[in-house]
Formats: structure tokens, C-alpha cells, sequence
């Protein structure tokens, strides 16, 4: 059984990298293991009509949430095709509602996406299903005995809340630390600028490094150098940044917006492997990092709680099972899909 994949233009450009970027190009690789074929459309707006119409009737097609939400083409198109939208982050554009109501299957990275769709957009809730992002096994990382090491992974912009970090960070420079905020800078040139003016101001500079986008061995090397994740953003709705790092034994100070406290989740007995912090609100991330940076108890702690979080992770295989049970449904073919079916990565303590 064939399936068609339209995602956005520019995907494979390493200078864009994005969660729902990842996602699209692991399910891609992950799907033909469950025994569907994957046919790969990078398209922009205007070329999501002309793919569609080249599709036979009840072909599956599956739509990244980008392409989905930036045309209407798709819902003329879902009377005669087998259509499900991979909504990586809800809002995505103008045309989200009328496609998310015409489509046969919605799926979310998280249940709080789920929620949103289901109760703003209407779509009923048996359409809408959650396939949470998986996480690459990887090497435990230690860390340090004074926990200085701070990550920030995503994009800078204003969605990232890279203002609400250094203006937290402002807080703690009387403390030893060292921040490497790890993202594209060319999204916002004025708001990057800004943000540079602002750590040289605030006396941060040489301590607060805008890395730039980074291939995936820097990034790597970089989590292995690392003590803490630091997550502010504004809008998110899972945090596959924040679930990598957790994936290696990585510590997280997150905002509690969207999907965020589900990626952070808790270990087996119910602890934190970190905290949650209010979304905008630089003096309560500041404290959190002071508890962090003074509290060796409490470092230790989260450090014992994230590795029994890493455990209970799930890998890529996982996340296209739970996929492909939603195309076999609007396919309407019966299969049983387990976890077992799927080939896993081991997850050695490294």
C-alpha cells in the first residue's frame, strides 16, 4: 500500500532544521517497515493542488500541517482521496479549519495538540489521534559537579522566548554558568540583532553563545557538554528538543506552554526530571535556574529522575506505529500494529 507524504519545500536544508522537519523525514524512513511505500512530495502552497489531482481516487495521502493550513486545495480533494494531516503545531495557517474538518484523521504530536483541535477547531474526537515524536537513543551524559552547562535548543525567535532567557539568565550572573543557545539566526535577522544588543548590554557576552543551526554530531558533542536543558518557549507543541535531551539524562527547566509538560514528564515514581516554569516570565525561570545552579541536592535529583525518564522513552518506531494504524484505518485495512512489529533501537545506559 502506497502512501503520499506532501511535506514543505526545503525539508533536506540544513539551515532550517525543525521539529516537524525531523518528524516527517523519520516517519518517511520508518513507515515502509509497517509495509507501506512512502512517496515523498516537497511542495509549496501552490503546488499542493496540482499533486492532488494527479492522485487516483482513495489514494492515502498524508499532509504535513504546514502545507496543510497554507491552501484550501486539500478539502475539495479529501471527497475522493484518503486524506489524514500530520499537525505538528496547531494554528499553522489560514486554512487550518476548513481542512481539519474535511480530512478523514488529524494527527497530533501531543494530547494538549489533540485538545486544541478537538475543542477549537470541532473536529470530532475519534478523527483526531496522538502520535507522540520518538526520541534516537543516545549516550548518558554525566554532567558536571556544579551543573554550569545550559542548553537552549531551537530556532531564535520570538516563539522561542530567547528574550525571556537572557532576561532570566540577567538574574543569575552573579552565579557560574555558561549558556550555548543552539538555532537558526537568520528567521529574524532584527529580533536576533536585538537579542545580541541585549546580552553585550546586560554584560552577558562570552557567556551567552548564539551557536547558529548545527549538524547533528555538533549538537551531539554539545549535549554531551551539557549539564541542564533550558526550554522557554512560547508556543510549542510537544518539545522534541527538550525530549532529545531528556533521551541522554538531561535535566529541563521548560515553560509550561503546550505540549511541554508532557515531553518532560515524570519518572517511574512521579518526580520531575526538572521543573515548570510560567510562559513569558523571566523571574520565575531566573529562580528556577538559581535552585538549580545552588542546590546540589536538588541537581542530583533531577539528574536520578531524568535517567528513569530516559527509560520509559519511546523511539521513531513507536511514533509510526501509532501512525500507521491511522492510515490502515482511513485505508480501510484491518492490521495488527504492536509495538513489537516495529524494529527498536537499544537504549543502552552509554
Amino acid at each position: 500500500m502506497t502512501v503520499h507524504l506532501l511535506v514543505p519545500e526545503g525539508i533536506d536544508d540544513p539551515r532550517r532544521p525543525s521539529g516537524g522537519n525531523v518528524y516527517d523525514r523519520r516517519l518517511a524512513a520508518a513507515l515502509p517497515e509497517l509495509g507501506w511505500s512512502v512517496r515523498v512530495h516537497a511542495v509549496g502552497a501552490a503546488g499542493v493542488g496540482p499533486v492532488l489531482a494527479r492522485l487516483p481516487d482513495r489514494a492515502v495521502v498524508l499532509v504535513d500541517g504546514l502545507v496543510a493550513a497554507a491552501t484550501d486545495a486539500l478539502v475539495a480533494e479529501s471527497r475522493r482521496l484518503r486524506a489524514a494531516v500530520l499537525l505538528h503545531m496547531p494554528g499553522s495557517g489560514p486554512a487550518e479549519p476548513a481542512v481539519l474538518g474535511a480530512v478523514d484523521a488529524v494527527i497530533t504530536p501531543s494530547e494538549w495538540a489533540r485538545r486544541r483541535v478537538v475543542e477549537e477547531h470541532g473536529v470530532a474526537p475519534g478523527r483526531v489521534h496522538v502520535a507522540v515524536p520518538g526520541v534516537d537513543p543516545g549516550p548518558l551524559v554525566r554532567g558536571s559537579a556544579g551543573g554550569e552547562g545550559l542548553l537552549c535548543v531551537g530556532p531564535v525567535t520570538p516563539a522561542k522566548g530567547y528574550d525571556d532567557l537572557v532576561g532570566a539568565l540577567a538574574e543569575v550572573r552573579d552565579l557560574v554558568w555558561r549558556c550555548r543557545c543552539v538555532g537558526a539566526l537568520d528567521l529574524d535577522p532584527p529580533y536576533v540583532a536585538a537579542l545580541g544588543e541585549r546580552i553585550r548590554r546586560l554584560g552577558l557576552a562570552g557567556r551567552v553563545e548564539l551557536t547558529g543551526a548545527l549538524p547533528g554530531d555538533r549538537l551531539e558533542a554539545l549535549r554531551a557538554a551539557s549539564d541542564l536543558v533550558v526550554a522557554p518557549s512560547r508556543r510549542e507543541a510537544y518539545g522534541m528538543a527538550l525530549a532529545e535531551g531528556l533521551a541522554r539524562g538531561l535535566p529541563a527547566i521548560a515553560t509550561t506552554v503546550g505540549g511541554h509538560p508532557e515531553a518532560l514528564g515524570t519518572a517511574d515514581e512521579g518526580e520531575r526530571p526538572g521543573a515548570l516554569v510560567p510562559v513569558a516570565d523571566p523571574g520565575a525561570l531566573g529562580a528556577a535556574l538559581r535552585r538549580w545552579l545552588d542546590d546540589r541536592d536538588l541537581r542530583e535529583r533531577w539528574r536520578r529522575a531524568a535517567v528513569r525518564r530516559r527509560q520509559g522513552m519511546r523511539g521513531w518506531p513507536e511514533t509510526a506505529v501509532a501512525v500507521a494504524a491511522v492510515l490502515d484505518r482511513i485505508a480501510d485495512r484491518t492490521v495488527d500494529r504492536t509495538v513489537d512489529q516495529a524494529p527498536t533501537a537499544g537504549r543502552g545506559e552509554g
